[in-house]
Parts: C-alpha cells; structure tokens; sequence
C-alpha cells in the first residue's frame, strides 16, 4: 500500500494541482536520474513553496507503486530549520531514495548536513532540489541526463588525469587550480547512484583543489540564500582575488553584496578556503537565470569556498558553510605531464562526444 504519512494542514500531495509542463521533469527525476524501482521506499521532503513541484514528484512516484512518505517542513519545525526534523531523519533510516524539494532559508545548512551525513551513511540515492522553482522544472529539469552524463564522462576521464586547470573570461577570471592526487573527482551528472547523492538538475564534475590562485569574476551568480537576494551580477560583477586558496580581497559596485559576501565567507576559520573546484556540463542549460541550483550546472567554472564535501572528495578539513561563485564565458586548459589541452573556448566545450 503505497502511503503518505505526513501533510501540512489541508496539503495532500495527491491533490495538490500542478502545471503539466512540471510532468517532463518530474518523470527524469524519478525514472530517468534515480532509477526508483517499484520495491524501493522514498522520503520525499518539501516545503509550503514548493509543494506544486513535490505534487508532480510524488504523481511520479504512484505511477512506479512504490511506498513513499512525504514531509512538508513547515508541519514538524519551525523555519529556518535550526536542526533537521528527526521525524524526517528516522524515516530516512529506512529508505533506498530520498529528494528534498524545498526552498532553503538562511542558516539552513547544518540541517541539510545533517540530512546528507544519513545519505552518505547509508549511500541512499538522493536527489537535491534545494531551491526549485517552476522555471528550472520546465528548463534545466527537462534536459537529457543521458547526454550529460556522456559529456561529464568525458570531461572527468580528462581532469582525473590533469595536474591544474587553467581558466580565463573575458570579464577578467584569471585563477589556475593545482590539483591534487590524493582528492577525488566526482561528476554529478544527474545521473544519480549510491557512490554520490546529487543535485538535480544536474551536470557538474568537481574535486577539492590542492590550492587556487588568481582572481575569479562572479559575473553570473552567488550562491545560497545570497543568490536569491542579488540575482545576476552581471551588470554588478563580484571580483574576487585568491591566493593559497583563501580569500585576500573582494570588490563589488553592490557594497550590500561585497559586505555580506565578507562576512559569509569569515563565518569560521575555514569558510574563506576553496573547498571546491567544479565544471558545469549540463548542456541543456543555455542562460544563468539566478538561481544556483541550476547555475551552477551552466557550462564553464564555478567554485565554492567553505566545506570540501570531504566525505566524497577526501579532504581531511571541514567548515560550517559552502558558498558557490559562477562566471560566464569561460575558456578552460587543461594541464598535465604531456602539455596543456583546451577544453572549453569561449563556454562551449570542444570536445568530441
């Protein structure tokens, strides 16, 4: 008996209309990116404003027959989330997929490490969808996973081998990455497995660097909750220089952004640190739209500093916050013991898949 176990008032996700342009994604979600298999269980976590996506996930998940329970944040604690239900938790214990639904609110995000250490625990597949919105359900969400899962193939056979990266924008991003052998490269194409939970929409391939430095201009977005409150900076780029992979200077037309930047990035001794270095495969994306979870999957470099991901990339340091920087039109090299490779001219990439 496929069952639902918690609603918020009067919201019953089975009821709950959506727009059936949200069908096309809701289906890669489920069938095409997690592989949900009739014998699985799901927890499905949303919130008050993003139930109409949730609806047309857990329409997804009935037409599989699979037992699934969902939570609607709002009806067990009070936002901003300081912990993560453990409602929400001790239903996760005795799942094979979890997909969190939900738009995040400031100094959330010890509540979503706390949902991503029982995922990693116990390698449950578990879809991302922090910040989902109706446009990246009928944009980035409708994309073919398959074909970025070729090209982030491609791209992490090549980087595995690389010693650096190298990349330019004509905006001004000037940053060279050392790479390390002793930290792992993941792609997280939307293709999602036990090895490693992923964003959805997907596409990106990402290590933690040994050590970046340059300058790297944040002509596309910011990321958690700031990207919200300051859209596209591409009117108002964020220009920020990097030496031994920490933060020395900053500098923004926007001095609201510029200073709430800072202060996010020294929240604690490591939050100023590159903890990741990433390239954006999903080829379906064409535009930044303000929004990082979709963003960050446009073709080029993004970075984040704060936590490593350590769990998945083996960096042996941690910090309570991770904030990701995208630009735009990048230009990307490749370096190793046989030379250096171009592998991205002007944002689009040339490699042969």
């Amino acid at each position: 008996m496929v069952e639902l176990a918690t609603m918020y008032g009067s919201v019953d996700l089975r009821t709950t209309t959506f727009p059936a342009e949200f069908t096309s994604g809701a289906r890669n979600a489920v069938k095409t990116c997690l592989k949900i298999q009739p014998s699985e269980k799901v927890t499905l976590i949303t919130d008050e404003r993003c139930v109409e996506i949730a609806a047309s996930l857990a329409s997804e998940l009935d037409s599989i027959g699979c037992v699934w329970n969902a939570f609607v944040l709002e009806a067990v604690a009070s936002r901003p989330l300081v912990e993560m239900p453990p409602v929400v938790l001790e239903d996760m214990e005795t799942s094979q997929v979890s997909i969190f639904a939900v738009e995040v609110q400031p100094n959330e995000l010890h509540s979503r490490m706390q949902m991503t250490d029982v995922v990693n625990r116990r390698r449950m597949r578990h879809a991302h969808m922090v910040n989902i919105t109706a446009e990246i359900m009928m944009q980035g969400m409708r994309a073919d996973f398959l074909a970025i899962d070729t090209l982030s193939q491609a791209v992490l056979d090549k980087v595995r081998k690389a010693t650096y990266v190298r990349a330019t924008t004509a905006a001004g991003t000037d940053i060279h990455a050392e790479l390390s052998p002793h930290y792992r490269w993941f792609k997280t194409s939307g293709i999602i497995s036990p090895e490693k939970w992923g964003n959805l929409p997907g596409g990106e391939c990402f290590t933690s660097p040994a050590e970046v430095n340059g300058v790297f201009v944040v002509d596309g977005v910011v990321g958690d909750y700031l990207c919200k409150r300051y859209g596209i900076l591409r009117e108002t780029p964020l220009t920020i220089h990097i030496e031994g992979n920490r933060i020395t200077q900053i500098s923004c037309e926007n001095k609201a952004l510029e200073q709430e930047f800072w202060e996010y990035t020294h929240t604690d001794e490591n939050s100023d640190r590159v903890g990741e270095f990433a390239i954006g495969t999903n080829i379906g994306v064409k535009r930044v739209i303000g929004n990082i979870l979709q963003d960050e999957k446009f073709p080029g470099v993004h970075i984040a500093f704060g936590d490593p991901y350590g769990a998945h990339t083996g960096a042996p340091w941690k910090s309570s916050t991770h904030i990701d920087v995208v630009g735009l039109g990048f230009n990307i090299w490749l370096g190793g013991p046989d030379g250096e490779e171009q592998i991205m001219r002007d944002g689009a990439f040339l490699l042969d898949v």
